[in-house]
């Protein structure tokens, strides 16, 4: 599994694109900043393309329900690792997730 940093590329089930916000600047991977537990929950999703009458588009991550090493921490925060995954708040309901499509970089990698 890689870290995942702000370059990373995250989607939701549909293509929409997650913005990255990394909350520590300090640690990075070939200078571009890690993410942390909590960054990847709450963020905007960007073109999704799942929308009609009764669609509702992916438009922010909800929790993530797994994705943060067990071991490795940056101030007291999980490393996001490339097997996140959580759920958005898109249709239908607790069915469709966000998770790492690419994670841009193959350096830095963790076991958990």
């Amino acid at each position: 599994m890689r870290w995942i940093h702000s370059d990373s590329v995250i989607t939701c089930d549909h293509d929409g694109r997650v913005e990255n916000r990394p909350s520590r600047q300090w640690v990075t991977v070939t200078g571009v900043p890690v993410l942390v537990n909590d960054d990847p929950e709450g963020r905007k999703i960007i073109a999704c393309p799942n929308y009609g009458p009764t669609i509702k588009p992916c438009t922010k991550t909800l929790t993530v329900r797994v994705g943060y090493s067990d071991w490795v921490r940056v101030d007291g925060h999980r490393v996001v690792l490339s097997h996140l995954e959580g759920f958005t708040n898109g249709t239908p309901p607790g069915l469709v997730k966000h998770t790492v499509r690419d994670p841009a970089q193959e350096f830095l990698g963790a076991d958990r």
